[in-house]
Formats: C-alpha cells, structure tokens, sequence
C-alpha cells in the first residue's frame, strides 16, 4: 500500500491512498492502524513529507559509475553521512539555493523508511526493519562538498533532502536487487537515468552496517545512493525524481530569502 502523510484545515494525519484518495488512518503507520473511513480526495489535501525522521543516514558512492563521474573510486566500505532532520521537505516544497554556494547539484535516490526501532539488524531480519520505499532527492552542494573534509553544510543545509511523495509498502529487498528505474529530470529533461540493481551494496546491507553502530528508530531514512548523471540546478528550475513502482517527487528551486 502507499501510505502519505498530509495536512487539510491545518489538521495533519497518515492516509492510505487508493484511487486518488486518502483514507484516513488511526494513529500511525509504524504500529498496527485502522482505517476510518473518512476518505478526503489527494488533490484537497498538502502532502507532507511523509515521515518525520530523527534522522538521515546517507550513503555516498554507492553506484560505480556516479563515483566514477567524480572522479572517486568505489570505497572498500560504505561512505555514511548524515543529513540533519531540518534538511527535510516534502513534495512540492521549495529548495532553497544555499547563498554559500554556486553550485548545488541533484541526486536521485532511492529512500529505505524504517518501520520499528532496530540495532545490529542480521541480513536475514532486514526485510522486518522496513516500512517501506519513497523517493528521495540529496541535494549537495558541490562546490562546498569539494573543499570541506566534512559533508555536513554541502549535504545538509536546509531543504536538501526533499522526500515523497508517499512510502511505497509493497516493495521488498529482492524488488530493488531486480532492479527498479530510477530517473532525475529537471524542466522535463531527462538528466538521470539508472536501476536499483546497480548498486554496489544492496540494501540488506547497508543496514547491517549501519545498525552495526547505531540504533535505527521509526520513521528514520536511509539514502542509498545515486547513479550517475548529477549535474546542476539554478534557480527557478523544477527537479523531479521518479522511481518504478513508487511514484514522483517535484520541487522547484527558489532563492533563497
């Protein structure tokens, strides 16, 4: 099922969609829920994002030719990063062009929402952890990432992670080794197109490393990756991230205020 979180009347809550409308949940989507009934159209409502996460983990070079494109090497371990949860907007909200920057990038990626608390997670109890899939779109300023040893402004100033524009629950860690597409336009033109199944390390795992060092909580996001094909945005331009089987993720680029 595709679970969104939206508001309506300045009231916020989770809503199964189906057919072009939500209907509307009890409680929330990281424990046993009920649906109510109540059923409010998707066009009369404001996505959110759709989880709330404590925090981002994100893994950098996790496609061979993105690395390549870069000019880096594929690492022996997975590069981990974070992106702080004030870094988080969801479809349709503006990213705001960081004034410390002159060159802010795309990257597409697909996004693993975490569905209970979890730590040293086995590779066989992976599928357990997961809620669900949603698009993601790591905005990284480059020329900041290019000159600082650490990540934390270029990657994660705020609305560099847009997220949506639903959690897919219907997929499974097989489903993404087959290969899912997963493509960036900006205006409509195609900039990024690549599979799930190009990744260097799935994503049984990139948890396994990750829980190997720290608890996982509910509605917390992995990134996992990118493929090649990032390039740049300016102000004014609209990013779209498409995944197979998920949806799309639209927001445009604004000057920062």
């Amino acid at each position: 099922m595709r679970i969104a979180r939206f508001s309506i009347d300045g009231n916020v809550g989770f809503g199964v969609l189906e057919d072009g409308e939500l209907d509307v949940i009890k409680g929330h989507p990281f424990a046993e829920f009920e649906r109510s009934g109540q059923k409010v159209p998707l066009d009369k409502v404001r996505l959110l994002p759709p989880v709330l996460p404590n925090k981002v983990v994100a893994i950098g070079r996790n496609y061979a030719e993105h690395a390549a494109e870069l000019g880096n090497a594929v690492p022996d371990v997975p590069v981990t990063f974070f992106k702080p949860s004030t870094s988080v907007i969801g479809p349709g909200d503006p990213i705001a062009y960081p004034s410390f920057s002159q060159e802010v990038h795309h990257e597409a990626e697909l996004a693993v929402v975490i569905g209970r608390m979890c730590r040293e997670v086995p590779r066989e109890r992976v599928k357990d952890v997961i809620l669900g899939y949603t698009c993601a779109n790591d905005v990284t300023a480059r020329d900041v990432q290019q000159r600082e040893n650490q990540w934390a402004r270029a990657k994660g100033f705020d609305s560099s992670c847009p997220l949506g524009p639903w959690v897919e629950t219907g997929l499974d860690p097989a489903d993404i080794a087959a290969g899912l597409a997963i493509q960036c336009t900006v205006n409509g033109e195609q900039r990024q197109l690549g599979r799930t199944s190009d990744m260097v390390r799935p994503v049984e795992d990139l948890i396994v490393h990750i829980t190997e060092a720290m608890t996982l909580l509910p509605g917390d996001v992995i990134l996992t990756g990118t493929p090649a094909g990032v390039g740049p945005l300016n102000v004014g331009d609209e990013v779209a991230v498409t995944i197979e089987g998920i949806g799309t993720l639209t927001n445009k680029v604004i000057k920062r205020g």
